[in-house]
């Protein structure tokens, strides 16, 4: 911790957002906050054939909907800039062409049809893959085996090549992870990966470790399915910049769905959102539903992915975003994958909704509404409706079926509930308390209930056998809150309307 704490999350744009994406963000968000550093987000857009429209924009709208602004970006600006890598691209071939100098790389001007022989004559049951290693470069068409003369004869005429690392043999590379310890690995089995593309455009491997560089990040944390690639990159830092230069790391876990690596499979297959908001991908025309759109508030997501993989020691387990950054260790972040379970997300939602003041999200309550053809005109009343409700929704979509009777009238009843019971007496009881409603002078809970109790003692009913029918007058079925708070907000007009229309019914 001898420099200053600048973290970075780069994805590329090919598409939504996955809670694991958005879970590498808030640990290092969490991270860099907690030192009092910087979170810098740069776009990897080097892949231009995978490159989809919209992503980079929703990627932006994510983290904005989660709190998660980041202090550098392609659109916050910073003393980095460009933070794209394909605006980056002169750069990466220098270093490229340093690694060759330093006889760490080497040119590859092998056809896809050679590469594709090579796989061909080299694939077997127990070499499925066959990769472009150090057993297979002294075979190819590359500047370890060509003649000087011909290797400067095919970059001087432009022949199409990339330039690959040449990844030594039988060595080990070791780094100390912040969450695993220390790590090795065998060099031997380890290929030769592309570093800078035909097109001039870097890989990853070449480009996470530039930038790195070039934009000072201190600290990396990406998913554990990295790991394969960390002794390309600690090989890159040594012979470009130095070990002592690298970033410490830190491998993540892999967040577990019901078969192994949580995918979007899994939340098609069970029904949850794997991805943060909606994505609708543009070739295809496929939607994926995002945790925002099925109601969770960006709060609880924020926990609830917090929570996977990491806790701080105790027993709580309702953390705000501030909290988090106060609380956040890296190193009490768990090496082993972590187990989604969609109903303890909902949990977090659900407690989320009964802690928060209704005014943090009745905006988005009330766009639920509005698309279900009910206009809120009155942000008051429209509070006070999700204040009595809340404590019985998980999702904010739950308040639409937990509230909608209070702005229109049911016409549906369940009269099956009530009819079997049903007598004379009722009707009577019913019809002589709607005219006692009239007279009432003070329109609040308390006083309905007090009334509705004289007038049960006046008929010689139980008050218990009139509450049922009451609430399914005002509300068609068996649920909401207390029936006299319900009353209370309807008002005299709208509870007398009610009662007298379900008696038409009975």
């Amino acid at each position: 911790m001898n420099r200053k704490v600048r973290v970075r999350f780069a994805p590329s744009p090919t598409g939504g957002l996955h809670l694991g994406g958005v879970r590498t963000v808030l640990y290092n968000y969490l991270f860099a906050k907690h030192h009092g550093g910087e979170f810098v987000l740069r776009i990897e857009d080097t892949d231009q054939t995978r490159f989809v429209p919209g992503a980079e924009d929703y990627i932006f709208e994510t983290l904005a909907w989660c709190g998660l602004e980041p202090d550098e970006s392609p659109r916050h600006g910073g003393p980095f800039a460009p933070y794209r890598q394909s605006e980056r691209k002169p750069q990466y071939r220098q270093y490229a062409e340093q690694l060759v100098a330093a006889g760490q790389a080497y040119y590859a001007f092998d056809t896809p049809e050679e590469l594709e022989a090579m796989r061909n004559r080299l694939r077997s049951e127990e070499s499925p893959n066959p990769q472009y290693d150090h057993k297979v470069r002294g075979e190819m068409r590359n500047s370890l085996n060509l003649p000087e003369t011909e290797v400067q004869s095919l970059l001087d005429s432009g022949t199409p090549h990339v330039v690959r690392i040449k990844m030594p043999e039988g060595e080990k590379l070791s780094f100390t992870d912040l969450i695993r310890g220390e790590v090795s690995f065998d060099t031997a089995l380890v290929d030769d990966k592309v570093l800078l593309k035909a097109d001039g455009m870097p890989t990853y491997h070449l480009a996470v470790v530039v930038d790195d560089y070039l934009m000072e990040i201190s600290h990396a944390f990406r998913g554990e399915e990295w790991l394969p690639s960390a002794p390309v990159h600690v090989l890159l830092w040594r012979t470009l910049f130095g070990e002592d230069q690298m970033p410490q790391w830190a491998h993540l876990p892999l967040i577990l769905g019901p078969s192994g690596k949580l995918s979007k499979r899994d939340g098609a297959k069970y029904g949850f959102p794997v991805f943060a908001a909606n994505w609708a991908d543009l070739k295809s025309g496929e939607l994926t539903e995002g945790f925002r759109e099925r109601g969770f508030l960006p709060q609880a997501f924020v926990n609830l992915l917090a929570m996977l993989g990491w806790n701080d020691g105790t027993e709580q387990e309702l953390f705000s975003l501030d909290e988090l950054v106060q609380r956040f260790d890296i190193a009490k972040v768990h090496k082993g994958g972590a187990k989604f379970d969609f109903e303890k997300a909902k949990w977090f939602n659900h407690e989320w909704i009964k802690k928060l003041p209704v005014a943090e999200y009745s905006a988005q309550v009330q766009t639920i509404f509005e698309q279900r053809g009910i206009t809120v005109t009155d942000k008051g009343f429209f509070e006070k409706v999700l204040e009595l409700v809340k404590d019985r929704c998980t999702l904010l979509t739950d308040f639409w079926e937990q509230s909608a009777f209070f702005f229109t009238a049911p016409k549906e009843l369940d009269t099956t509930a009530i009819k079997p019971k049903w007598t004379e007496a009722k009707t009577q009881f019913f019809q002589n308390f709607t005219g006692a409603l009239a007279q009432l002078q003070t329109w609040d809970a308390a006083s309905l209930e007090t009334l509705f109790k004289e007038q049960a003692a006046a008929a010689g009913i139980k008050p218990g056998e009139l509450q049922l029918p009451l609430r399914i007058m005002l509300v068609g079925g068996k649920f909401g809150p207390p029936v006299f708070d319900i009353a209370a907000l309807i008002g005299k007009e709208a509870t007398t309307s009610r009662i007298e229309y379900a008696l038409t019914q009975l």
